[in-house]
């Protein structure tokens, strides 16, 4: 009843993006719903497959998963958002009936708001929240799932494992909808999962996992206790052996709450976690993740493999991935990244890891595998390509100075003489629609259909289409739109040294979003311009001030793959030199107001309080290193979105831009609290349209958000904006969704 190597967790997007497309194609069209269920079906058993066929003798399966581990949760349990039960249950095309509801409830519908998105721990991956209330009673949408889990292990076996979220993980990144607690559920939600357990056996399921990285985070002991008597009454409701799975943090924490209970394996991090384990005994399993499901980077098998033999004689140990594989690309086979690739392992590569190091626990020759593992590392170590010494020379002389700026009132009476905006000043987060013409140009340009010459001229057109449009519109201060640009943070890490781009390393973020993150192989500069030519050129269609749009040193970390051979502020420094550079050129250019986005800095907080000051420090200091070069009257703007910024306030205004733009409709304007309560002195545009919603927003709804932000937030520091930016969405919607946006401020404004 035992097992030796599995993974953690399995991406679901496909290799190359299947998902994505059915998942569109169905919002566009209903009537492929066939074609969806087709689609997640074989991506689900290619997986399983694999695994097996790789040598793993267990595989995590979640069933079919159409947006989120938690949204799928939220469908299970029968707790979809109330205002979406109106829509009919669908009957056909083997869909689960509840599949309308759970889109309306991921994307919204042309009369009902979405529920709000946000990061999962800390992570570029996103849930959607689930939205509960004190009389939220969970009443189990199974039929799905089981039928899945039956076919499933009719077809792969019993070495097919059941994965749910775990009950406190699910509770604990709950909201409430009547300031109830969500944890008051608890014993509840432990009472349906116990439910469940049993049906779950009778399909022939052996092993079951709850995935409980909430486990790792600082739990009060009250909420523990609990914990741990809802894990007893689990391991009673059933035959089956319960894995209890934690990631991205020290597991020692669920080991000693659990010990004891009849949990029969635990389910640990040890590579963004300790190794020493205290609490663990040797009485269950230890799922050991030695191979790193976050990064892309070889393991180190020699160093894996004396940390899996000095648990082994403590007690059974069986070889995983740190957490899931779906934040890393499917495959290194088709990518062609010269001396660096030899240095990489993405998900196919990282189950063969697992497979070695579990036949080497268990005597079996790998040596020649080993031995080439350990050739790359060094290669990697040795290689000149990692350092530059002129890199290393000018961070090194970084200096305090270099990260501050004058204060924010001597600053903003030089920016109201030299720009001199009204009231409200309206703008948006920086992209704008990417059409089918965008995209087919660059996509001919690559393939190269068409020379530079025309596809650059078809990109100016586009710049000149997206002034004029915004000018006709009446917005304050104008976005070049982003033609150009294929992604934020891709973008520039094509211009910069020290990045690498991927051809097919797709990594699912939301729904049918999907990133290419680049990789951080060496140290970064500069080496010419990014973006300056097109901020003259769109400059050049108008006389109202166009914002220059960066992304910034965090973010250019957080949605990349980074080195893992030197500590992050370094790296993050080393990008902050060269967006300093960039910001300079665009000053001399002309620009008067400059965009630094870091939608990720809440992202890479640590989980553990007493570890988040030292990244607080390097993080804030990365940005203003780069912005602070910036002149008083050259306005700083920078954008957040998709996190949980109420208890971010200080860094926000650490950080001293001169206006921070913040999603906020999704969550009805938490943030402007905890704004008020800062006693907040910058400029501030929280958001007013959530664009990730496929609906054009009412007058009355962002009238509504406007003037709760006005209850707020001083008018002379608010701006008014969408909560991202427009590159998702069509011109129909955006053009409608922004006239609604300026009329808002107009009213305001008289």
């Amino acid at each position: 009843m035992t097992f030796h190597a599995t993974v953690a967790g399995v991406p679901r997007i496909g290799p190359d993006r299947e998902l994505k497309k059915a998942l569109e194609n169905y919002w566009r069209d209903s009537s492929t719903g066939r074609q969806l269920t087709s689609t997640i079906t074989s991506l689900t058993n290619s997986y399983t497959d694999e695994l097996l066929s790789a040598g793993l003798d267990s595989a995590p399966f979640a069933g079919r998963s159409f947006y989120d581990a938690i949204l799928d949760t939220t469908a299970l349990l029968g707790v979809l958002p109330e205002r979406v039960n109106s829509i009919a249950d669908h009957d056909n095309d083997g869909l689960p009936a509840y599949i309308d509801r759970y889109f309306a409830a991921a994307r919204g519908t042309a009369e009902l708001p979405a529920s709000a998105m946000t990061k999962w721990f800390d992570t570029n991956y996103h849930y959607i929240v689930p939205e509960l209330s004190a009389d939220t009673t969970f009443t189990l949408e199974d039929q799905a799932l089981l039928e899945d889990l039956r076919d499933q292990i009719k077809r792969a076996g019993t070495a097919v494992r059941p994965v749910l979220i775990g009950p406190l993980t699910y509770l604990s990144l709950a909201r409430t909808v009547d300031s109830s607690n969500a944890i008051d559920h608890l014993e509840a939600l432990f009472e349906a999962y116990a439910r469940l357990l049993p049906r779950i056996a009778d399909r022939g399921a052996e092993w079951i996992q709850f995935d409980e990285p909430s486990l790792v985070t600082e739990v009060p002991a009250s909420i523990l206790k609990r914990v741990r008597s809802g894990y007893q009454k689990l391991v009673g409701a059933s035959e089956l052996n319960i894995l209890v799975q934690t990631y991205f943090e020290d597991g020692d924490r669920a080991i000693k709450t659990l010990s004891g209970t009849g949990v029969k394996a635990f389910g640990v991090d040890l590579v963004y976690g300790g190794t020493e384990l205290p609490s663990w005994t040797g009485e269950e399993l230890l799922v050991a993740g030695v191979v790193d499901g976050r990064n892309v980077w070889r393991t180190d098998l020699d160093k894996a493999l004396t940390t899996l033999r000095a648990l082994e004689k403590r007690g059974p140990v069986a070889v995983s991935t740190s957490c899931s594989l779906l934040h890393v690309p499917y495959t290194l086979e088709r990518e062609n990244l010269g001396e660096v690739q030899a240095w990489l392992a993405f998900g196919k590569e990282k189950i063969a890891e697992v497979a070695a190091l579990s036949k080497a626990l268990r005597g079996e020759d790998v040596a020649d595998f080993f031995h080439e593992s350990r050739e790359a590392i060094q290669h990697r170590a040795q290689s000149p390509l990692s350092h530059n010494a002129q890199v290393r020379e000018r961070t090194a002389a970084i200096t305090d100075d270099d990260r501050h700026r004058d204060s924010i009132s001597t600053r903003q009476a030089a920016q109201q003489e030299a720009i001199k905006l009204p009231p409200l000043p309206t703008t948006t987060i920086g992209s704008f629609p990417q059409t089918q013409e965008i995209r087919g140009a660059r996509a001919k340009w690559r393939r190269g259909e068409i020379d530079d010459a025309t596809y650059k001229q078809a990109m100016i057109d586009e710049v000149a289409d997206v002034i004029a449009r915004q000018e006709a519109l009446g917005l304050d201060v104008l976005v070049h739109g982003e033609p150009e640009r294929n992604d934020m943070v891709q973008y520039f890490s094509e211009q910069l040294e020290g990045y690498l781009s991927t051809d097919h390393g797709w990594v699912q973020s939301y729904g049918s979003r999907c990133v290419r993150p680049p990789i951080i192989y060496g140290d970064v500069h500069r080496p010419a311009p990014m973006t300056v030519e097109w901020y003259t050129i769109a400059q050049s269609f108008t006389d109202k001030p166009v914002k220059g749009m960066l992304t910034g040193p965090v973010t250019m970390l957080a949605w990349s793959f980074v080195r893992d051979d030197q500590p992050l502020g370094e790296t993050a420094d080393q990008v902050a030199l060269a967006l300093r550079d960039e910001i300079s050129d665009l000053i001399d250019a002309g620009a008067q107001i400059i965009q630094v986005d870091e939608p990720a800095i809440r992202e890479l907080l640590p989980l553990i309080e007493a570890n988040q000051p030292t990244y607080l420090d390097w993080a804030v200091g990365s940005f203003r290193l780069a912005t602070s070069g910036a002149p008083n009257e050259v306005q700083i703007h920078t954008h957040m979105c998709y996190s949980e910024f109420n208890e971010l306030i200080d860094t926000v205004s650490n950080l001293d831009a001169d206006v921070t733009s913040i999603e906020a409709a999704r969550n009805g304007m938490q943030v402007l609290a905890a704004l008020k309560d800062a006693g907040y002195e910058l400029g501030v545009g929280p958001g007013v349209w959530d664009i990730h919603s496929p609906r054009v927003p009412q007058q009355e709804e962002v009238d509504q958000l406007l003037q709760s932000a006005l209850d707020s937030v001083d008018p002379r520091l608010l701006w008014v904006n969408p909560d991202c930016g427009l590159k998702t969405r069509g011109w129909e919607e955006t053009t409608a969704s922004l006239k609604v946006l300026v009329e808002a401020a107009r009213k305001a404004r008289a």
